[in-house]
């Protein structure tokens, strides 16, 4: 039996994300940032400074980092985003293979998620050069899977990063758990998946880069999970424009 494994998982997390003064804290926080951000501030700077002030662990400033945008770069990424009853048929969709396997891969381990301010959803579980298969990644496949077949998609490009480890072997996996599919699946290994992944449309990541630069986009993972009441038990939501938007004033 494979060992089941908790991708993204810390145990900090419940004290630091799930209890009502932890949310607090990082919403206060978020605001703080987001005016600073509108002030010319890089997100670094910004969040060291709001972060030291708040004495915040280093997961609560990834967390701020991940979630805050300026508001001229989320109404940008708004403006570009394909809605999600939008059918997308026979097009192709160019996925950002690690980011959206991984994002899964953490809902269905029960870990910490982040709605962010543009509307997608962020893990903190990170990707430093290595990667492994888990009990949870065909889950996550079989997923990605039901919700391009839902949108009538006609062809999903995965672009892997081959330098990362066990690119090949996920590669694998994804030709193999796609077999059958209503439409065509294709898993490039390239040198750098940004870089392709900017000049694209249809794509679908959360990576706020990728996003400012390609030509549209769909959030594949929040439409996914949106489908999978079950899993967003540990989804912190900072996504509450309105509310932060107030702050510019």
């Amino acid at each position: 039996m494979e060992k089941e494994t908790r991708r993204g998982y810390v145990s900090e997390d419940e004290r630091e994300f799930y209890q009502a003064s932890g949310i607090s804290l990082l919403k206060r926080a978020q605001e703080e940032i987001f005016w600073l951000l509108e002030r010319g501030y890089p997100i670094k700077s910004a969040s060291v400074f709001v972060g030291n002030h708040h004495l915040l662990s280093e997961r609560q400033r990834l967390a701020l980092v991940r979630a805050t945008s300026p508001a001229a770069a989320i109404a940008q990424r708004v403006e570009k985003l394909m809605d999600q009853e939008e059918m997308l048929d026979g097009r192709t969709v160019c996925i950002d293979g690690f980011n959206l396997i991984i994002t899964l891969e953490t809902a269905l381990s029960d870990s910490t998620l982040i709605r962010c301010m543009d509307g997608t959803v962020r893990d903190l579980a990170g990707l430093r050069g290595t990667y492994r298969l888990i009990d949870k990644t065909d889950e996550a496949v079989r997923l990605v899977g039901t919700q391009l077949e839902k949108r009538h998609v006609g062809r999903a490009v995965f672009y892997l990063d081959a330098p990362v480890s066990n690119s090949g072997r996920l590669r694998a996996r994804i030709l193999e758990l796609m077999e059958g599919r209503s439409f065509e699946t294709v898993v490039e290994l390239v040198p750098n998946a940004d870089v392709i992944l900017e000049k694209e449309e249809l794509v679908a990541t959360s990576d706020a880069i990728i996003l400012n630069h390609c030509k549209s986009w769909i959030n594949l993972a929040s439409d996914i999970l949106a489908d999978q009441g079950n899993v967003q038990r540990h989804l912190i939501d900072l996504s509450d424009v309105t509310r932060i938007m107030d702050t510019k004033k």
